[in-house]
């Protein structure tokens, strides 16, 4: 006598099936994948090598690839041209192109101010403040001036332009504090323009210039091997590093310069924007990648190295901030003469 089929299986492959066709029809809701990159990051930087910017995305893509934080490799790319308006523009362009991510520094405000070209921050998707740079005033160690109160009267009593500031670019960050070191001092300060923070250490070392504003980190490691001197940062507090980086100097034994009676204080954006058009689980995935990141000892270290201000933001509070800073830096700009006619 035959047995009919066994129907054991059947209730729950029609379950499946009930199931997708009613999530097709929008009945049921289903648990979505988290959107991943299926191919290569590319992580843009709208600098020259060697600088702030440059360093921190070369560290952000070798620590990612050590502790596995995406299956996908990220690929670092220089777009320094037109003072970073060339890597701005061909991450405006790439609209939805989640596979592409840009550090911005404070050029995301000067160069569109002071060149015109076709862009402002909106244009991307704000991802998350990473961190933000400090300025240093350093003079080569062998300068006369052993402090910052000592340098700012030099330029004072000095004729005009007789002391030589070197910076990253013009019209940008560094020149911006040359100006409010002018104005403070009420005299002209020649300066003298270099691709990156690198080339503009190097210079200072070679007392082809006579100052500079350099990040910490572009720096540090002249300043170890007794270099250059630090004088004063730009911060309204001192750095809070207490780790001895020369025999009796750690970068909390740097005052600030307003304390030593030089009057300007500037913090630069460390931040990573996407293209416009992505979506928000493509952000999530890298707000959730740089949260990771930001919990490793190796980025605990490179902060301490580089003695950066801390502060992060995503979300609204960045957008919030990034409006702040735009209108900040478009009064600086204004005052400095920079603005595109």
């Amino acid at each position: 006598m035959s047995r009919p089929p066994r129907l054991s299986r059947f209730p729950r492959l029609c379950r499946r099936a009930t199931a997708a066709g009613l999530a097709s029809l929008g009945l049921v809701s289903v648990p979505a994948l988290a959107w991943e990159p299926t191919k290569p990051i590319e992580f843009v930087v709208p600098a020259g090598t060697g600088g702030g910017a440059d360093q921190m995305a070369r560290f952000i893509q070798g620590v990612a690839a050590k502790n596995n934080l995406t299956k996908q490799p990220i690929i670092v790319v220089n777009k320094s041209g037109g003072a970073g308006a060339e890597g701005f523009l061909n991450v405006k362009e790439d609209k939805g192109n989640a596979h592409k991510i840009v550090i911005t520094l404070s050029n995301l405000f000067t160069t569109p101010l002071a060149t015109g070209v076709p862009f402002n921050w909106r244009d991307l998707t704000p991802v998350q403040m990473l961190a933000l740079d400090q300025f240093v005033l350093w003079v080569n160690a062998e300068s006369p001036y052993k402090d910052a109160r000592s340098y700012f009267e030099g330029v004072k009593s000095g004729p005009d332009k007789g002391v030589k500031m070197g910076g990253t670019g013009s019209k940008q960050e560094d020149q911006i504090i040359t100006v409010m070191i002018e104005k403070a001092a009420g005299k002209k300060i020649t300066y003298v323009p270099y691709k990156g923070g690198g080339d503009v250490a190097v210079q200072l070392v070679g007392n082809h210039i006579q100052s500079t504003v350099n990040n910490p980190i572009e720096a540090e490691s002249h300043w170890r091997a007794g270099k250059l001197r630090p004088l004063c940062v730009m911060d309204k507090a001192p750095m809070p590093y207490k780790t001895k980086l020369t025999a009796t100097q750690a970068w909390a034994d740097i005052p600030t310069c307003a304390s030593a009676g030089l009057p300007v204080d500037y913090l630069m954006l460390r931040g990573i924007f996407m293209p416009p058009g992505v979506t928000p689980e493509q952000v999530k995935f890298y707000t959730d990648l740089f949260t990771k990141l930001r919990a490793l000892p190796e980025w605990k270290e490179f902060m301490d190295k580089g003695a950066f201000n801390q502060t992060s933001l995503s979300g609204q509070p960045f957008v919030d901030w990034l409006g702040k800073n735009e209108q900040m830096h478009r009064v600086l700009m204004r005052e400095a003469g920079f603005l595109a006619q």
